[in-house]
């Protein structure tokens, strides 16, 4: 059996900075009607950057909407044209200065797609070269480097609560265990 939802009409609400928010109307299979809520949002990229001792360089930064900090892999919003790729070395370079000799593509996510159009590619760096880090003048964040299996570990205690950390990690650790 196939599902679909077929959209009927939609309306902006909201333009902002970062996310589009509209509403739409969408025929389901029995021939009801329903409301959809739909954040449209640009796409993003994350990046698990791996030294030559195994450590994950991580990035810990206040996050408004939770009112707390996060440890959370290096990660960014796509510019307009700009491809997953370029975004992760240019968030990579921003946020912890580094650049990777390898890039691997970890795959594409969805973050939240109950309501939200993102997209997430995640990618696995190494061969690392560090420099200087170069944040945007609004971002505030510290660069830590662990063990990727403490990492794990604090992933599986539930302490990183991040969903682009949890995926990216995880699938770094399964793909670096089969090397």
């Amino acid at each position: 059996m196939s599902f679909f939802e077929k959209k009927i009409s939609g309306e902006r609400k909201y333009s902002g900075f970062i996310v589009n928010v509209r509403k739409d109307i969408a025929e389901v299979q029995n021939g009801h009607r329903v409301v959809r809520e739909v954040v449209e949002h640009p796409g993003g990229v994350a990046v698990v950057p791996v030294d030559a001792d195994g450590n994950v360089l991580m990035v810990r930064q206040f996050r408004y909407p939770f009112s707390c900090e996060l440890l959370e892999i290096p990660a960014g919003k796509l510019e307009p044209g700009e491809s997953p790729e370029a975004c992760a070395r240019r968030e990579l370079s921003e946020e912890t200065g580094c650049r990777a000799g390898r890039l691997i593509d970890l795959g594409a996510m969805y973050p939240s797609p109950g309501f939200c159009e993102e997209i997430l590619y995640v990618y696995l760096a190494t061969d690392l070269v560090f420099g200087e880090s170069h944040p945007d003048e609004d971002e505030f964040l510290s660069v830590e480097r662990y063990p990727l299996d403490e990492i794990c570990s604090q992933i599986m205690e539930n302490k990183v609560p991040d969903g682009k950390t949890v995926f990216g990690v995880l699938k770094a650790r399964l793909l670096l265990d089969r090397q």
